[in-house]
């Protein structure tokens, strides 16, 4: 076991008892269809590693964000990062929101070895999920573990950046059924303070521009946790794209997030950085020490990752050794690299965490809400962290 990071405290006898206590703080899925989605026990952090992911998640947000403005406008780099062109005109017509608020919630996901090494290897800035377990059970099992938990911080960003935004409605697909995705969006609507309702995506439609719920109710300003890509494939995309274009609906986040989503936008930052192009001293420093060279050709000696521009949970992830052989592949994701374009990454190692349930790689979120690095997700599982890992806690020693 590393210095890096350390498991503590032992699951409860009652494990029972303590899955009822989450449900009653918001958190209804820590035991899901007889499987153990969460590990009783909190993983501690060594401090400086935590500050030094802190700032990289700084770096790194105004990366994306001066990569993403450099990108507007340029349809031919919208084609490259994968952007379906059923939101081209929304990107083009639509102004792009202020500096650092292209995404007001977003998660960061990394790599972070037994060494200390920090790498980053995506950024979900659009429908990103893992909220509750973040801004809610984290910070409990934390104060049992003695540790210290940034994640208090993420409801009151929650309630500023929804203050600024104000939607009237918040959706998921199969809400009321969908056990995480509505308890997400139950949480968000909780934490921002302001009488939102929640829906379900399958009950929208849009009746001449204007966006409707399934009681003909007008929605206006409408936070989904819906996959913008996925517009490009229903059968109601193009007029939820039309409805955006005209005005007549505001999304949030909003339909320029999809640019930060695009693992294409890390290869076209990686691009402008060995073109000596866009990024100040100090960005270039971070993307050198804390991004993964990423290209649309697997152009590496060594061992890389191929992964979908839009792929999520781990679906289309392939792990290639230093042979450039096939070694692991995510089979229980869905393979989105069927419909969008791949990219290709130097692969990172995850450190390896031993826990009460086993061995596992653990893999680290860092929320970015409202331009401010706020929270941890510890995902414990194997080398691709997919549907079947686990959720462990997260603080700081």
């Amino acid at each position: 076991m590393s210095g890096v990071f350390e498991v503590v405290g032992s699951p409860s006898p009652d494990r029972e008892a303590r899955v009822r206590q989450l449900m009653e703080m918001g958190f209804a899925w820590a035991d899901l269809e007889g499987e153990s989605y969460w590990i009783d026990q909190a993983v501690a952090m060594r401090r400086d590693i935590y500050e030094e992911l802190e700032k990289a998640s700084r770096l790194l947000w105004r990366v994306f964000d001066k990569t993403a403005r450099y990108v507007v406008g340029k349809r031919d780099l919208y084609q490259l990062i994968g952007i379906p062109s059923v939101l081209w005109d929304s990107l083009d017509l639509l102004p792009v929101p202020p500096e650092g608020q292209i995404s007001r919630y977003a998660r960061f996901d990394f790599a972070i070895s037994n060494e200390g090494d920090i790498k980053m290897l995506e950024l979900n800035a659009d429908t990103p999920t893992g909220y509750v377990e973040a801004s809610i059970a984290t910070p409990w099992m934390c104060g049992q573990a003695g540790l210290d938990s940034p994640n208090t911080r993420m409801a009151g960003l929650v309630e500023a950046a929804w203050a600024a935004d104000r939607p009237d409605t918040a959706a998921c697909v199969h809400y009321g059924s969908h056990l995480e995705d509505s308890g997400t969006i139950e949480a968000l609507v909780r934490h921002s303070g302001l009488d939102v309702k929640c829906v379900d995506c399958l009950d929208l439609w849009v009746d001449e521009g204007v966006l409707k719920d399934g009681e003909d109710r007008t929605v206006r300003r409408l936070f989904a946790l819906y996959p913008k890509e996925w517009m490009a494939i229903d059968d109601g995309g193009e007029a939820l794209a039309y409805a955006i274009e005209s005005g007549e609906l505001e999304l949030f986040n909003p339909p320029h997030s999809i640019l930060l989503q695009s693992k294409g936008l890390q290869a076209a930052a990686w691009g402008l950085y060995e073109l000596g192009l866009l990024f100040d001293a100090e960005e270039r420093d971070a993307i050198g020490q804390f991004m993964l060279p990423t290209y649309n050709k697997p152009v590496f000696e060594g061992s890389f990752v191929s992964k979908s521009m839009f792929g999520r949970e781990g679906g289309s992830v392939k792990l290639f050794d230093p042979r450039g052989e096939l070694e692991f592949e995510d089979v229980d994701g869905f393979d989105t690299s069927t419909l969008f374009p791949v990219v290709y990454q130097k692969r990172a190692e995850l450190a390896q965490i031993s826990t009460a349930f086993g061995e596992f790689h653990l893999l680290t979120g860092m929320f970015v809400i409202n331009g401010t690095p706020c929270g941890m997700l510890g995902r414990a599982g194997g080398p691709i962290t997919g549907n079947a890992s686990h959720f462990i806690a997260l603080g700081v020693k």
